[in-house]
């Protein structure tokens, strides 16, 4: 009889805002602490943006022997970065495609190339794991009618070919920048058999006073699974800490971690 292994797992986009006056080498010290003295086996980061900021988590975290990214000029390609209790058998990086005719500020253009999936596979339990980020909605309309929407649906149909390959078990988290009742990200999970660890009733994963006034925060983070069983799932770094520069969200997102049993 095969013997069933326990997980936990957690993500978080680490970047927070503003960017002015954000106590980087605060903020990500107490994030590096806090799930170095946690009992978190794997951690998937997004927006690690220079090897700085990829230093500074690192030696928060020297439980953590293996660091999955794919290096570029200034640091992690597409910002992903996956920490790891225990060994790697296989890494792999996917570039996500840029969008074509996308009618979005010049920023989202810019930033549209840089965009990725990290592939981390564990050598025991032989688990898949899947970090991504895709290019932020900065208007926060999640519609059909969005101007991003159809960048989106490029995004996530290039993850789920992806992910198609790849046997189970997977585990697929981060910052997707679509919202939980959006058709692209329903798509997505009909393609790919992925289920959410929080059966779709995680709240939402964006601290809303970060938000323009008017808009509605909405759950755009995410931990999906394929042929494995969460136990539990929970939100992290929910609440503002102190830090020698004043009391402060750790990031402009909420993480999540859930356990589950391969």
């Amino acid at each position: 009889m095969r013997t069933r292994e326990r997980l936990v797992i957690a993500t978080l986009n680490t970047r927070g805002t503003p960017v002015r006056r954000s106590q980087l080498a605060g903020r990500y010290g107490a994030i590096g602490a806090a799930f170095e003295a946690s009992d978190v086996d794997i951690v998937n980061v997004q927006e690690v943006h220079s090897y700085y900021h990829l230093h500074l988590l690192k030696t928060a975290m020297p439980s953590y022997g293996e660091v999955n990214y794919r290096p570029s000029l200034l640091g992690p390609a597409g910002g992903l970065v996956t920490f790891v209790r225990g060994s790697v058998a296989a890494r792999g990086y996917h570039r996500l495609p840029i969008g074509a005719g996308l009618e979005a500020p010049r920023w989202s253009r810019a930033a549209a190339p840089f965009k990725g999936m990290l592939l981390t596979r564990l050598d025991r339990p032989g688990v898949w794991l899947a970090n991504t980020h895709l290019l932020a909605n900065y208007d926060g309309d999640w519609s059909d009618d969005s101007r991003f929407t159809p960048v989106h649906q490029g995004q996530l149909e290039s993850l789920a070919r992806m992910i198609q390959k790849l046997d189970d078990p997977i585990i697929m988290c981060g910052d997707f920048n679509v919202a939980r009742e959006s058709s692209p990200f329903e798509a997505f999970c009909r393609r790919t058999g992925l289920v959410d660890a929080f059966a779709g009733h995680c709240p939402p994963t964006f601290h809303s006073e970060y938000l323009e006034a008017g808009k509605t925060a909405h759950c755009i983070d995410f931990m999906l699974l394929r042929g494995l069983e969460p136990t539990s799932a929970e939100q992290i770094f929910t609440d503002k800490v102190d830090l020698p520069g004043g009391p402060t969200y750790l990031s402009d997102h909420v993480g999540l971690r859930a356990i589950v049993v391969t």
